[in-house]
Order: structure tokens, then C-alpha cells, then sequence
């Protein structure tokens, strides 16, 4: 029995359309840039808030109690949950999906119990990824649920707690392997401190480098050649955490020589809690060459925590869009939903506005950064700019050609810096605001 009777498949209809069951700007066959938007976006469900998500949060209990979870508990529920899962991805359109392994499948009372499950489960999901078409963008393990890993995973100061996080990111490597999963995510939820004072910060980042490196090197025996992710998330649960922004992740990967092995995935909502904004946390890890995939949501500025919101601020998608343009679009990864419904919002139905709403507003963003990009205002706009470093002394500097004595030198002749040019923020910001809003 199907479990959304009442919707079928969401197509496009355009802008002039007040359907709220179809895409206005999302056509996943159209041509942008030398690619189709499905290419381009390359959208993923998140299982673990489109199907396990309650609505809890810390003052209340759940408040989504969907049909097909009735009278359902275990094991018996992730089989029905998966059904129903694959039923909205068909119906929503959307090409990849992410999970935990503690989200697809119940935990066990042992972990041989909970690989028990998860096989019975992997197997049910390599069937309706066989009939619908769906993959698996990445997957990754539930290393900070269970009480065991109360003082993180691979940086958890009992040394079983890291063995048993080994075992289970083991298994979770194969069964990504076994999906055709094409990539696999670190997302320490607890690796971090509370208290600085019983923290040896040495010794965690160590531990958590041996750790990855276990993974790389079982990844290379089982021969899993998905791209590595390291997710940035600077704090929540833990006052501080080691994966703090794309610099803290890249600096850290470079100092254990991971660099060759791992990509950033970046989130809009870990970003803000970090200070930064996500467009900064792209652009710095593409810089570096370390650009891997998006964890699509936002975030609620007057609120302390990763509420999770699902996209729809139209400058922001652009921006995302603008640099992923300008670094040749993803490589690997894709922009998936790490988005819930919000806590009001409990009805199936629901699901599916906030996911339409999010891949329209980053279909948006896509045609308003190609238009900038293509007509190269912007960029010409920063090439003026900097124009003081394409001849002279700047591409000098440039080219290695100069050190501090021949520098003295040069401005002791010169006399006084040449005049700086205006930054014309105000400007930048008209301009895009003009391909945002053409008429």
C-alpha cells in the first residue's frame, strides 16, 4: 500500500504555477551552463530526518507520528521505512540519498545483532535502488547516539569505545561498497571537549588520525574507491569539537596526511555556528582543493543550535551555486537535504513542500549565478581590483622574483604606495541584486 496514496510524481510546471506539489524553477532536464540541472545539483534525500526525525527537540517530545509507523517497532519498522522511502524519493525526483547505518536499520542488543539487521535492511535497499533508479550518495556511521560514546568516538578517552567505533565504521564501509555508494562521510557528532582540563587534545587528534586512516586503509583492501568526506561542525554537542570549520578540517588532514584520501562536506548550518558564512566555508575549501559535497540546509540566526531549516533564501543558494560554478561543479558529492521539517509541521505532506521548496530555491540560485558568470561582470569586477598584481611589481611578487631587500628597495625609490582603488561593495552587491531580480 502506498504510503503518500494522494501525490504522484512532482513535475516541473514553471513560474507562473500555484501548484505547491510541482517544481516553479527545478527542471531537471534543462541545459544550464553546459549541463542539466540534475547534474548540476545533483540532489540527495537525507533518510535519517526525512524518515526518523520526530520532532523532538530539548523542551518537548516528537510530534510526527506518521501512518506507516504504526503499531511498528525494531526491525519490523526499518523494513516498512524503506518502502516508504524509496516511494518518496521516486515521487519527489530526487536522484541520490544519504543515511547512517542506525537510521536505515534498529540497533541490536550486540553489535553481531545490529550487522544482522543492517544486512537484512541493505538488502531490501539494493532492491529498490535496482527498481527506481535511486543511489547512494554517501554513507556513514552513527558514531554518537548511543550512550557508549559519551566521550566522543575515535577521540573517546576508553580506548573499547574507539574499537567498537572501528567495528561499526567497518561494516558500514561494506555495506556502502555493497550499495555502490560513492562516498563515505566522517561526521564526529562528539569529537570534542566539554571541559579542557581532562582533555588531551594531543593524544584525540592523534587517535582521531589513526582512525581515519584505519578506514582509508580498509577502504583500499575491500576496494572502495568512494571519495572520503570530513564534515565541519564547530560545536553542538560539544563546547569545542576538532572539526571545528574547513580550515581547522583541512589543517588537521594535511598534519596527519590524510590530505589525498578526503573532501570536505560542508554545511550551511555548521558554517553559522562557526562564524562563518557558507559561502566563505566553500570558497575556502575549494581554494585548497578540498571541495566535496553539500550538506544543503540553513540555519536560524536568533537560535544557538543547528536547527536544521531546509533552504529557501534565494542569495544564499546563489552564492552556493556561484562558487560551485567557478570551481567546475562537483567532482564528487551533490547537495544533499540534511534538512527536517520543522517541529509544527507533521504531516506527510509536509515533506515533500519542504523538499520541493529547497530544490527550487537552489535551481534559482543555479540560473542567477550562470547568468553572472556568463556574462562575467562580477569577475571582471574583481580582476580591476586586483589589477596592481597583473604587471609590475605585483606579477613580479608574484612569480617569486622579489624579497624583502628588493621590496625596500623598490618602495624606498617609489616613495609612497600607489593610490588604492574603492572596494565598491555597495556596487557588487547592486549588480547581483540585479540578476536576481531582472525585472
Amino acid at each position: 500500500m502506498a504510503a503518500f496514496p494522494e501525490i504522484s510524481k512532482i513535475k516541473f510546471e514553471g513560474v507562473q504555477s500555484s501548484n505547491p506539489l510541482a517544481f516553479r524553477f527545478y527542471n531537471p532536464d534543462e541545459v544550464i551552463a553546459g549541463k542539466t540541472m540534475k547534474d548540476h545539483l545533483r540532489f540527495s534525500a537525507a533518510y535519517w530526518h526525512t524518515l526518523c526525525g520526530d520532532g523532538s527537540d530539548p523542551f518537548g517530545s516528537g510530534t510526527r507520528f506518521y501512518p506507516w509507523d504504526n503499531g511498528l517497532s525494531g526491525l519490523d519498522r526499518s523494513i516498512k521505512r524503506v518502502e516508504v522511502f524509496f516511494e518518496f524519493c521516486e515521487k519527489l525526483g530526487s536522484p541520490y540519498y544519504c543515511f547512517h547505518d542506525r537510521d536505515v536499520a534498529a540497533e541490536g542488543k550486540t553489535l553481531a545483532e545490529s550487522n544482522k539487521n543492517l544486512d537484512a535492511i541493505v538488502k531490501l535497499l539494493k532492491e529498490r535502488q535496482q527498481k527506481t533508479g535511486v543511489k547512494l550518495l554517501w554513507g556513514t556511521a552513527n558514531l554518537f547516539g548511543n550512550p557508549r560514546y559519551m566521550h566522543g568516538a575515535a577521540t573517546s578517552s576508553n580506548a573499547d569505545a574507539f574499537a567498537y567505533a572501528a567495528a561499526q565504521v567497518k561494516k558500514a564501509l561494506e555495506v556502502t561498497l555493497e550499495l555502490g555508494g560513492e562516498g563515505y562521510t566522517f561526521w564526529g557528532g562528539r569529537e570534542g571537549y566539554q571541559c579542557i582540563w581532562n582533555a588531551d587534545l594531543k593524544r584525540e587528534a592523534d587517535h582521531l588520525a589513526k582512525f581515519m586512516h584505519m578506514a582509508v586503509d580498509y577502504a583500499k583492501e575491500i576496494g572502495f574507491q568512494g571519495q572520503f568526506y570530513f564534515e565541519p561542525k564547530p560545536k553542538e554537542p560539544t563546547k569545542h569539537q576538532y572539526d571545528f570549520d574547513s580550515a581547522a578540517c583541512i589543517n588537521f588532514l594535511r598534519t596527519y596526511g590524510l590530505q589525498d584520501y578526503v573532501k570536505m562536506n560542508i554545511e550551511t548550518n555548521h558554517a553559522t555556528l562557526a562564524g562563518h558564512t557558507v559561502e566563505h566555508e566553500l570558497e575556502y575549501a575549494a581554494s585548497q582543493g578540498f571541495l566535496g559535497s553539500i550538506d544543503a540546509n540553513t540555519g536560524d540566526l536568533l537560535l544557538g543550535w543547528d536547527t536544521d531549516q531546509f533552504p529557501t533564501n534565494v542569495y544564499e543558494t546563489t552564492k552556493i551555486m556561484l562558487v560551485l560554478l567557478k570551481y567546475g561543479g562537483f567532482k564528487t558529492g551533490g547537495l544533499n537535504f540534511d534538512a527536517k521539517v520543522r517541529r509544527e509541521s507533521f504531516e506527510p505532506v509536509d515533506l515533500f513542500y519542504a523538499h520541493i521548496g529547497g530544490m527550487d530555491a537552489f535551481a534559482k540560485g543555479l540560473k542567477i549565478a550562470a547568468a553572472i558568470q556568463e556574462s562575467g561582470e562580477i569577475a571582471k569586477m574583481v580582476k580591476d581590483r586586483y589589477s596592481s598584481w597583473n604587471s609590475g611589481v605585483g606579477a613580479e611578487i608574484e612569480a617569486g622574483k622579489h624579497s624583502f631587500k628588493t621590496l625596500e628597495k623598490y618602495i624606498l625609490e617609489k616613495g609612497e604606495v600607489a593610490p588604492n582603488k574603492s572596494g565598491r561593495q555597495e556596487l557588487f552587491e547592486n549588480v547581483v541584486n540585479r540578476y536576481t531580480f531582472p525585472q
